[in-house]
């Protein structure tokens, strides 16, 4: 933001005092430092806002998102993005580790192989949607690249724990817009965890100076469908 305070001055002193002072402090909507990192972390993925995202990492790296967990952020982000809007955000991530020293490749934090993928996808599925999703895979090749690829190759990687995971997924979704049948259901998959619909509306409050009042209402909206089911 220091260019806009050059360029922009009387812009810069109200979005900064929203998005830094007046949201984050906003008493019963706030959430841990790391927590909230994480969550902007993966809006700002959603949304496609790679120059706020190369001003954020440094200061969620600061509040305590480990290398770690910002790489996992940004691997499954490929997954409900596509690589073809994610590929910026990895190239931007290892710039900035690399400038402040740390070594790469990081520590592997895969937990499958190539052979139990899919069983493991399945069981992860199951995990946070239900019982049901342990056969689902077998509706198509769609729903067998869901459970082997999605859930298999990277909510089963250690990093970032079943409850992180969804709610940066939830994120995602509310930030693309567009996706709200998905959007709701992995409402209901973050309650399913304890990510509890008071937690959820915390969320989207935090990450709202970075997608907007429309879409941030949508996932309200979602919320609240998902609480009442």
């Amino acid at each position: 933001m220091l260019d806009l305070k050059a360029t922009d001055p009387e812009f810069a002193e109200r979005f900064e005092h929203f998005a830094f002072e007046e949201v984050p402090t906003e008493p019963g909507q706030q959430l841990e430092d790391c927590t909230r990192h994480l969550a902007i972390l993966a809006t700002l993925l959603g949304c496609q806002g790679i120059d706020a995202f190369r001003e954020e990492l440094p200061a969620a790296l600061e509040a305590g998102v480990t290398p770690v967990m910002v790489k996992e952020v940004v691997y499954q982000a490929v997954d409900y993005l596509g690589m073809g809007r994610v590929l910026p955000f990895l190239t931007a991530t290892n710039e900035l580790l690399k400038s402040r020293g740390v070594p790469l490749p990081l520590e592997g934090q895969a937990t499958t192989t190539l052979e139990d993928r899919l069983e493991k996808g399945a069981q992860t599925q199951a995990a946070i949607f239900g019982p049901q999703m342990l056969e689902a895979w077998k509706a198509g090749h769609i729903n067998r690249w869901l459970a082997a690829n999605c859930f298999g190759d990277y909510y089963t990687r250690t990093g970032l724990d079943l409850k992180q995971r969804e709610m940066v997924t939830f994120c995602y979704l509310a930030a693309q817009g567009g996706c709200e049948p998905q959007l709701t259901a992995h409402a209901k998959g973050n309650m399913n965890l304890g990510n509890s619909k008071e937690f959820l509306v915390k969320v989207v409050s935090q990450c709202l100076p970075y997608i907007g009042y429309p879409r941030s209402l949508n996932a309200i909206n979602c919320i609240n469908k998902a609480a009442e089911k």
